[in-house]
């Protein structure tokens, strides 16, 4: 959905909202922060041993912390083009929290781990089952095994008009090329006025 705002010139902006999913330490707050032209909002919480046995904790390295309602972040891709970036929560008691951050999105970026690969069924099923647009983003976390994208395709049983492409969330470059492939595909799947 997009939003028109003025700026101090009197031109007139579009905004759109995209949304950043996955599971649990996949890279979306990191993601958020890299691109964010303003101080990213957070809502972190320090992980406790309370967590353990509720959330998968045990790909989570060094994680201190971790999004309990949303991440949000802005960047302006040109004169007349805003995007909102919201980050998802990753811990499946927090995904009640989904439906509403997802209204009004443009699309998705749904962001894997390869090392835990089934985090992302949920999320997958999530956006397809609302017909919301994604591409997957395969996240290059340094110690992470390298796939090819139709390997990921195939084990993820993705339609192979779906776009699934390399990120690495710490690099703005990575994620605006992230961004761009997800606009582009979200254009595609907009009705003709014909």
């Amino acid at each position: 959905m997009d939003y028109e705002r003025s700026d101090a010139t009197g031109r007139t902006a579009a905004s759109t909202k995209i949304v950043v999913a996955g599971g649990f330490g996949v890279g979306k707050t990191t993601l958020v922060g890299a691109i964010s032209e303003i101080v990213p909002l957070r809502t972190e919480a320090m992980i406790t041993d309370e967590s353990d046995g509720v959330d998968e904790l045990d790909m989570s390295g060094s994680k201190s912390t971790t999004t309990v309602a949303m991440d949000f972040g802005r960047i302006t891709l040109s004169d007349d083009l805003v995007l909102y970036l919201f980050g998802t929560p990753g811990q499946r008691r927090f995904w009640f929290m989904w439906d509403d951050l997802v209204r009004g999105a443009i699309g998705c970026i749904v962001l894997i781990d390869t090392r835990k690969i089934d985090d992302s069924f949920a999320a997958i099923d999530y956006f397809e089952a609302r017909g919301l647009p994604f591409v997957v983003g395969i996240n290059q976390f340094d110690e992470a095994p390298r796939f090819a994208v139709e390997d990921v395709r195939e084990a993820l049983a993705i339609s192979a008009s779906v776009p699934i492409l390399h990120v690495d969330a710490r690099q703005p470059a990575s994620v605006r090329s992230a961004l761009v492939s997800l606009a582009e595909y979200a254009l595609t799947r907009v009705p003709s006025a014909s």
